[in-house]
């Protein structure tokens, strides 16, 4: 059966958590804390609707197996204006089958109804097929990386896609 994807509604929280915690537990050492460190997954849509950004999920037979979503950014003096990617999840039982890529082309259209001249993202040092993906999709690692000190005990890496100059 084909899959589906629409828009994430508050009450998909608890198939985003289970999405997402199982793919954690593909990566050592990376905990599931959904209240002390990711409580925005309990009302998804809300969340990112009030800071002007979209939430979408991939679903198959009313089951959650991939999302996404994305913020504007803070709109800085003399700066470009851009958004940031965020959650990109896909079960790992529906990896290859173009799903991570329709998700990614939703964020890098809604750039362009923002007018954004770039889209960033972080993304666990950890998750190496991830960097593949975003790396063929044409985002670039740049050298920063940041600590989110949490339980995980993550260092994230950059990356950026530049849209237009």
């Amino acid at each position: 059966m084909a899959h589906m994807i629409r828009p994430a509604t508050d009450s998909d929280g608890f198939q985003l958590i289970r999405l997402i915690a199982n793919v954690f537990y593909e990566y050592p050492g990376c905990v599931m804390d959904v209240d002390g460190e990711i409580p925005e997954l309990r009302q998804i849509h809300s969340e990112f609707a009030g800071k002007g950004g979209e939430f979408w999920v991939a679903e198959r037979e009313r089951r959650i197996i991939g999302c996404i979503g994305y913020t504007p950014l803070p709109k800085r003096a003399r700066t470009p204006r851009g958004i940031e990617l965020k959650k990109l999840y896909v079960e790992r039982c529906e990896r290859g089958r173009g799903i991570a890529g329709q998700l990614t082309r939703l964020v890098e259209d809604a750039a362009g109804a923002h007018d954004a001249s770039f889209i960033e993202l972080w993304s666990d040092t950890r998750f190496l097929p991830a960097h593949r993906f975003y790396e063929r999709r044409g985002y670039l690692k740049g050298e920063e990386t940041r600590e989110l000190f949490d339980q995980s005990d993550t260092v994230e890496y950059y990356f950026k896609k530049q849209l237009r100059v």
